[in-house]
């Protein structure tokens, strides 16, 4: 029996699952469950990482009073990262990727190098907040850190860092921030010196499935644990679910849904045809051909805002109002920049409509009901759109937390008229866990991983009605 420890970080909350694997199936235990708030500072929303490096640490503690593990790996979401200055310690926290900071620097990097050409070299979906506009803003209007800035360090690396002191960048997260060349896997370095920004400050970068190193002695003798290899896993936590796909096609579709979703097919080459699609790398040399599409977070910062109006309503009981609602009655664009920012969504949605001139929805079940309808219609043009630079048609896998919503995998059925499988809803984990035990020789392969999953899950079928 292998036992090997998961860390998920997700946009807003984390655990720790502990995942054995019997040779057959893997079973996953939770251990340790918290939210992942950002905190607000003088107007600059922040990650709160050192308390969540004392969440990891419990995570550890828990792990090794429940039987011990064999080995630890983490993921977490992508594009954002620390700076790190030449004493190896952090200059200020994070900043949260939904920090409004970096709202025009892409026309000022724009100014710098082309669009096209920032597309053409790095494959990335422009969005305004990866990684690469991140840093042109501390580089451009934050120097006194950006000259005190020895390295930058993605966030999964960041925590792999406090515990064995391995500063290097894996390669799924390293993906996300538009500043990597698909084709070889290793930083844009053409693109990196047009803009300007350190050479010296990129860690080199390494593929998924590598060992960051061992648990630190300092940790160890901190939490009173063995010292084990802390895996590079597919860090960036989408690649991670990607992992976790129990399809057995080499080509097909999937729906990673939570905060985000993000809809796609794995590709073993990048596709540069169309720049509203991005090219994430995978695991195994894969290629996530995706497109980012803002999903249950309009949902979560709605169930936010009804909390505080004190209705105390959990998910289930708002999907459960929202199916009781005439569907495609109030359709909206998920995407729009608005909703990227935290704030009283149920207003935002209602205010979309106003400004157009259109009918709006009115109380909890409408909007509710709307937003459903508004992700599962964005899923329909994507998927068309995918379809037609891909070529490739087949049923949709869709996976994680997202698929606990049942009337979403039902709607995005029927808006897609493709079949449905839902499942794994802890996709993540799993395939955070499938890569650690592909790195220690106890599964062979990604292909053997995904049998292995697909033994390890029930999925349930959504047929078009």
């Amino acid at each position: 029996m292998k036992r090997v420890l998961a860390i998920d970080f997700g946009a807003t909350s984390g655990r720790a699952m502990l995942c054995k694997f019997d040779g057959n199936k893997i079973d996953i235990e939770e251990l340790h469950r918290f939210d992942n708030s950002p905190v607000e500072i003088n107007g600059i929303l922040y990650w709160d990482i050192l308390r969540l490096y004392h969440e990891l640490k419990t995570g550890i503690v828990k792990a090794k009073l429940s039987g011990g593990f064999d080995c630890i790996g983490i993921d977490t979401w992508g594009v954002d990262f620390a700076l790190i200055d030449k004493n190896g310690n952090m200059i200020g926290n994070p900043v949260h990727y939904r920090d409004r900071r970096t709202e025009k620097m892409q026309e000022e990097v724009f100014k710098t190098v082309k669009k096209e050409e920032i597309y053409q070299t790095t494959g990335i979906q422009f969005l305004d907040f990866n990684t690469i506009y991140q840093l042109m803003y501390v580089k451009n209007h934050c120097p006194d850190e950006y000259e005190r800035a020895e390295q930058f360090i993605m966030i999964p690396d960041l925590f792999a860092y406090f515990l064995t002191g391995a500063r290097v960048c894996e390669r799924t997260i390293a993906s996300t921030g538009q500043l990597v060349d698909p084709r070889t896997g290793d930083w844009a370095w053409g693109l990196i010196d047009k803009l300007g920004l350190k050479r010296s400050m990129f860690p080199p970068i390494v593929a998924s499935g590598s060992v960051y190193g061992k648990l630190s002695k300092s940790v160890c003798d901190e939490l009173q644990v063995e010292s084990v290899p802390v895996i590079a896993v597919a860090t960036h936590d989408t690649a991670s679910a990607v992992v976790s796909v129990p399809s057995e096609e080499n080509n097909f579709e999937y729906i990673s849904c939570g905060t985000w979703s993000l809809l796609g097919t794995e590709l073993s080459k990048p596709l540069f045809t169309c720049s509203d699609y991005t090219n994430e790398l995978g695991h195994d040399n894969t290629v996530r051909y995706l497109k980012n599409i803002m999903g249950l977070w309009i949902i979560n910062e709605s169930k936010r805002t009804w909390d505080k109006q004190g209705h105390s309503l959990g998910y289930g009981d708002i999907a459960a109002l929202a199916e009781k609602e005439q569907g495609g009655k109030f359709i909206f664009d998920v995407n729009d920049d608005e909703f990227m920012y935290p704030g009283d969504m149920p207003e935002k949605v209602r205010q979309w409509f106003i400004k157009r001139g259109k009918p709006a929805p009115e109380g909890i079940a409408q909007i509710a009901r709307s937003i459903y309808d508004s992700i599962a219609e964005c899923y329909r043009i994507a998927t068309e759109g995918l379809i037609k630079l891909t070529g490739s048609k087949s049923a949709i896998h869709m996976i994680g937390g997202g698929i606990n919503a049942t009337l979403l995998c039902r709607l995005t059925a029927n808006a897609t008229r493709l079949p449905v499988y839902a499942g794994p809803s802890e996709a993540t984990v799993i395939g955070n866990a499938a890569v650690q035990l592909m790195a220690i020789g106890a599964v062979k392969n990604l292909k053997a991983a995904r049998k292995i999953v697909k033994n390890s899950v029930s999925l349930k079928e959504y047929l078009p009605e």
